[in-house]
């Protein structure tokens, strides 16, 4: 069987990073918070949005005030974003292949349902995944492996048989907490950010299932989580 590819959604399928960190900007700015979102997000992107907002007051905030804001954050991400959704360049050629060649894929992300459809039903990706799993699916988001644990377990694959697509450094120690390889897309950290991924890729332009297959040849096991990083 061929191992499964597992895909983050923000900044994997999109390069919508620089995006989610202006209506996070937006949001501080309102509520009269001077924390450099940009900066925030090179550290905490791939958490539920209420998780990043809460680290960023000094005190705990009820649950039902954190729905609020992260529903206005996701408001101004929408506006700002709905006429610049596009795939990154070369993805969908690369699940084109990937499918023809028998690879099961999946969908874990810490976006949540009308997210989801935002991105994968605007831009037609979803016929391309066998299971997606988004944040009210899981307990525990990122960097959890409960997100990746789950999504291999809807494949019916193994997690050392299992090869994720991350741009963030929570998801990629949730892929090494989940067991799994990673591939890192670099659409907003650099190379140098990421702990041990097979390789570092910008787009998916000139990325083949057989060369994730060499890859994967020459990283037997999983890299084991950096708690620092975590």
């Amino acid at each position: 069987m061929k191992p499964a590819l597992i895909f983050d959604m923000d900044g994997v399928l999109v390069d919508n990073t620089p995006v989610q960190a202006r209506a996070f900007q937006l949001l501080f700015r309102d509520l009269g918070l001077t924390t450099n979102a940009r900066q925030l997000l090179k550290r905490l992107n791939g958490m539920p949005a209420g998780e990043i907002i809460q680290s960023v007051f000094r005190h705990p905030i009820p649950q039902k005030q954190l729905d609020i804001y992260a529903e206005q954050r996701e408001f101004l991400y929408r506006t700002l974003y709905w006429s610049k959704r596009r795939p990154l360049p070369g993805l969908t050629a690369f699940l084109e292949a990937a499918r023809a060649e028998g690879f099961p894929i999946g969908l874990g992300t810490g976006s949540g349902g009308p997210t989801l459809s935002y991105i994968l039903d605007h831009l037609d990706l979803r016929r391309y995944f066998d299971v997606v799993i988004g944040k009210d699916d899981v307990p525990k988001g990122k960097p959890h492996p409960d997100t990746y644990s789950l999504t291999a377990a809807k494949l019916g694959v193994q997690p050392l048989d299992c090869i994720v697509f991350e741009d963030a450094l929570l998801g990629e120690q949730a892929a090494y907490r989940a067991g799994m390889r990673c591939v890192a897309v670099a659409t907003t950290l650099k190379a140098a950010n990421f702990q041990a991924p097979l390789t570092v890729i910008k787009d998916f332009v000139g990325l083949t299932p057989t060369r994730l297959l060499e890859l994967l040849a020459q990283q037997p096991k999983a890299p084991k989580p950096q708690k620092r990083r975590g």
